[in-house]
């Protein structure tokens, strides 16, 4: 009997070999529907390929809010307690374990009780990263879950500190419901979520004792930019606007002087405390923000988003994170207009780019994250085919260094290309492309169910030979050629430089 199995070194070697592939010429791009399917779900199926009307597909992304599932994930994830408890009741519940488990006093019981409580937060993490992962792959609202991804790394948050593990399901399902509206509105659903003002220490900020941490973000990557023309004075400005923001746990509110009782607000774990709030006049972006109260946290948004420097910021990012490096100005530019005198709407922002002409001529250019590298292959590798257990590619994302809500610093994972593109990092896209190409990846195995593994994936198909065929360079073509078997063929095609671009 033959023997099938991938020598790693010599795929390594065949698909090193294949990287220096040169990018598209001038206007040579996929056709419409595999073009649009790579660049606007998490990557092309042959459901995606046969789309008819590319403008009409568009419309309906940019109208739907479907996440269903498959009936037997659409169970699994109802199941999970981040589905079934809502957001405040889950902190709450793990808050009063953690404090039961400081309270006792025998060393070994408080250490049980520790990592008991440490697991919790871990297991309640691991249901968002599991659901977040399942509607990337099978979601009907392909578009929206790539802008949910989007805006969760602009406006990043990182899961590990303090209590966010608990947080970070609901925060995305907060970006989830926004990603296509206007961007004040995002912006100030941000603000009021726990996982945010929790992460850059916002419920820390207040009169007499300023912090300034969440404040210079807004301004520096949520909204203005660097060298905007806003200065330290604005931003001090801006965090004393923000005293009394911040999160409370309790079930009742707190003992408040007459005169502030009105000007108190709690919705779930959000609070603005008046006692905690500095109500002198601010002069923040060449404006008069008189003390208020919550209401100057209201202006304060207004200008913010209003600002051409935001609009120039977010149209920058969004080209590039669609587009690859270096999005043409031109376009940026429109993007921006557009913008503005949509207030902010971002479906119309996204319509822009979309129909642009500079857009279908990028497609197939911009290099794949790790995130978009791991969903579409799995994607291509098994269509409809559901799998059963995401946990191995969320490892898939952590060994490449873009592990879901990993981030630490605010600034969110880099979008350019030089960031993940290195040897390292493709040595480990060999191996999850030889992991994938071989068999099932322990996509099919539940932990603790003998759950039976399908063979390996058929990538060499109907919707290669219809379409992604044509997409290939002679160096790619004559690598396939050399395929010992179809595990090293799936392998070797999942390794090419076509395949890392998008």
């Amino acid at each position: 009997m033959r023997h099938h199995g991938i020598g790693a070194t010599r795929l390594a070697a065949v698909a090193l070999a294949l990287l220096p592939a040169p990018a598209l010429a001038a206007g040579e791009a996929p056709g419409a529907g595999i073009g649009w399917a790579n660049r606007l779900t998490w990557g092309v199926t042959a459901a995606d390929a046969r789309a008819a009307n590319p403008d009409r597909w568009l419309d309906a992304q940019l109208a739907s809010d479907d996440t269903s599932l498959p009936a037997p994930l659409a169970a699994t994830v109802a199941q999970m307690r981040i589905s079934r408890e809502p957001l405040a009741q889950i902190v709450v519940a793990v808050d009063a374990q953690n404090r039961a488990a400081k309270a006792l006093t025998d060393p070994a019981q408080r250490e049980a009780a520790r990592k008991a409580y440490q697991a919790t937060l871990n297991a309640v993490a691991d249901e968002a990263r599991q659901r977040s992962v399942l509607r990337d792959l099978y979601a009907p609202d392909q578009l929206r879950e790539q802008m949910t991804w989007f805006w969760f790394n602009h406006f990043n948050v990182q899961a590990n500190k303090r209590d966010i593990r608990l947080m970070v399901g609901d925060y995305e399902q907060t970006l989830h419901a926004h990603a296509f509206g206007r961007f004040r509105d995002i912006l100030e659903a941000t603000l009021r979520h726990p996982a945010m003002l929790r992460y850059l220490d916002n419920d820390q900020n207040a009169v007499g004792r300023i912090n300034e941490n969440y404040a210079r973000e807004i301004m520096e990557l949520h909204s203005l930019g660097v060298g905007s023309g806003y200065s330290q004075q604005d931003v001090q400005e801006l965090a004393r606007i923000l005293t009394g923001v911040g999160v409370s746990l309790r079930p009742e509110p707190p003992r408040l002087r007459p005169q502030w009782q009105p000007l108190y607000l709690r919705a779930g774990l959000f609070e603005f405390n008046p006692a905690r709030h500095d109500f002198g006049d601010k002069h923040f972006l060449g404006h008069v923000i008189k003390g208020s109260g919550f209401g100057e946290v209201e202006q304060a948004l207004d200008l913010i988003a209003a600002a051409p420097a935001t609009a120039q910021h977010v149209a920058t990012e969004l080209a590039t994170y669609f587009m690859g490096d270096a999005p043409p100005p031109a376009l940026v530019a429109r993007m921006a207009a557009r913008f503005q005198r949509s207030h902010g709407d971002m479906a119309e922002v996204m319509r822009t780019m979309i129909r642009s002409r500079e857009f279908a001529a990028s497609t197939g250019r911009a290099f794949k994250d790790p995130a978009h590298y791991a969903i579409s292959a799995v994607r291509l590798a098994y269509g409809d085919r559901v799998i059963l257990n995401p946990m191995p590619i969320v490892g898939w994302l952590n060994r490449m260094g873009e592990g879901l809500y990993n981030h630490e610093t605010p600034d969110g994972y880099p979008l350019d290309r030089a960031a993940w593109s290195g040897p390292g990092q493709m040595a480990t896209r060999f191996d999850i492309a030889r992991q994938i190409g071989g068999g099932s990846a322990g996509l099919f195995r539940r932990p603790g169910v003998a759950d039976e593994a399908p063979a390996f994936p058929q990538v060499q198909n109907a919707l290669y030979y219809d379409g992604l065929a044509a997409t290939l360079g002679p160096p790619t073509r004559d690598a396939l050629a050399q395929a010992r078997s179809p595990q090293e063929w799936n392998a070797l095609f999942l390794s090419s430089p076509e395949f890392m671009r998008r």
